[in-house]
């Protein structure tokens, strides 16, 4: 078996960007922002351009082809002047760019091979000054820059291929994973990548670190590394108890038995139908997979809305006696890696170039339970306790529905046994009931349209949903 420090020495071979990687990125990053220095020389307000980002502080790994560039204007314009004339220096740079939006709209395109961002922001004195959140970002960089030194940087992206090989790394609302500033603070905490997995190792969340010791608030989240641009924020907030979770497994694997396939993203293969039949005849469960259109929104919404409907109807599946085993939120057409299965990505680009954006999403889940009696008990309150027990009784007494029964008295309580407003499964999630339980906003309104598939069935989805069904099916940390 490798020793680590071999294993490393390899890794490191791999992911740090060589001299001619970082000259050309560094030439084609310059051409950039000459470019909006020409475009900002039009407008009638002054405005600077910073380089931001892993590649402006010498922390990407080799492949990465993102350029970040921030235009920084007056603290004191306007929102709308600000974003009128951030559009325009964006679209100066990036003529064939397209408009995205975080807290405010920026032009994002390609350069020479490059992914380039040009975000517009307010240029305040400090981060608590901010204007608008993407007015910290050049705070971050700063205090990083100050602090990292060559050493320090190669163990960030040491880091960062660790994290992107286990599948943790990603701030996005999909991912819930170690934004790259939220890894590079940690690196500089700690003191280096060895140093972080042999402390992650022996975490008991939740934990807490506060690099200047000027915490503000208490922040109610697995992992907490107080921003030391803005001590009222949490790096970590959008980090999910699961992806610390990993982070803490795979360190243990890591120093455990050292290895480089823990720094290579692996890209699952799309499980066909024959492969779920497999898994389902071995299960011995009865899968069901509501299918309707995805809402037409970027993944940071897309996501947690259908997490949110995805919580609501497994409530709903518990709720009516259907125990689900397990259960996941899908999206057809995709990769891993948030492509399409053709290749094409999911963007405001695609969409004008016509591709189809609006891939099915599926709500899947295994039963435990898919057929109740037609019959459910129902307990009243101890016989003791006159007034409630006696509207209890009077209520059912008089019923004469004769699929009720009682009521009747078991040990001290009143009890009956009464229709089951659902005897299977179907039943449940074809009724308007499936409907009204705590769906995303955008996810009700195609809902409705909804498609139930129940039972062996499911295996028609691997054509549409291979990737995440191979996910469900062949799960590991």
């Amino acid at each position: 078996m490798d020793d680590l420090e071999a294993v490393l020495a390899r890794v490191r071979d791999r992911v740090i960007p060589e001299s001619p990687e970082r000259e050309r990125l560094r030439a084609v990053a310059d051409e950039l922002a000459d470019r909006a220095r020409e475009a900002i020389a039009d407008l009638p307000v002054d405005a600077d351009v910073v380089q931001v980002g892993s590649t402006a502080r010498g922390t990407w790994v080799s492949g990465d082809r993102d350029i970040d560039l921030f235009v920084r204007f007056d603290a004191a314009l306007d929102r709308e002047r600000l974003e009128a004339h951030g559009l325009a220096v964006g679209h100066a740079v990036l003529p064939d760019g397209h408009e995205e939006y975080a807290e405010h709209p920026y032009v994002k395109g390609s350069y020479e091979g490059f992914d380039v961002d040009l975000v517009p922001c307010h240029d305040v004195e400090t981060a608590g000054e901010l204007v608008s959140a993407v007015d910290r970002t050049p705070f971050h960089d700063a205090y990083l820059s100050a602090r990292l030194d060559d050493d320090l940087a190669e163990d960030v992206v040491l880091a960062k291929a660790f994290l992107k090989g286990i599948g943790a790394y990603g701030s996005d609302l999909r991912t819930e994973g170690f934004s790259g500033y939220l890894t590079e603070l940690l690196v500089l905490e700690l003191g280096g990548f060895v140093p972080l997995v042999e402390s992650v190792r022996s975490w008991h969340p939740p934990m807490e670190f506060d690099p200047e010791g000027h915490a503000e608030r208490t922040f109610d989240d697995p992992l907490v590394v107080v921003d030391p641009t803005d001590p009222t924020r949490n790096v970590a907030a959008v980090l999910s108890a699961a992806n610390l979770a990993r982070f803490q497994h795979y360190a243990r694997e890591l120093l455990a038995s050292p290895r480089e396939e823990l720094f290579e993203a692996e890209s699952p293969d799309p499980i066909d139908a024959a492969g779920v039949r497999d898994h389902l005849d071995r299960r011995g469960t009865t899968p069901v997979a509501v299918v309707f259109d995805a809402p037409d929104l970027v993944d940071d919404q897309l996501w947690p809305q259908l997490r949110r409907s995805l919580d609501g109807i497994v409530r709903g599946l518990n709720g009516h006696g259907f125990d689900v085993l397990r259960a996941q939120a899908m999206v057809g057409d995709e990769n891993a890696d948030g492509t399409r299965a053709d290749g094409e990505e999911f963007t405001e680009r695609a969409l004008r170039d016509g591709v189809d954006t609006h891939p099915r999403a599926a709500l899947y889940a295994e039963l435990e339970v898919s057929e109740r009696p037609a019959v459910e008990r129902h307990e009243g309150p101890p016989v003791a306790v006159r007034k409630h027990a006696a509207s209890f009784y009077e209520s059912y007494a008089d019923d004469v529905d004769p699929d009720t029964y009682g009521p009747f008295i078991e040990d001290e309580r009143y009890v009956v046994e009464r229709e089951r407003e659902f005897a299977t499964v179907r039943e449940y999630l074809e009724s308007d009931a499936a409907g009204d339980v705590a769906l995303g906003a955008q996810v009700e309104r195609t809902f409705a349209e909804r498609d139930v598939v129940v039972g062996d069935s499911v295996t028609t989805l691997a054509s549409d949903f291979g990737v995440p069904l191979r996910e469900f099916y062949e799960p590991h940390p």
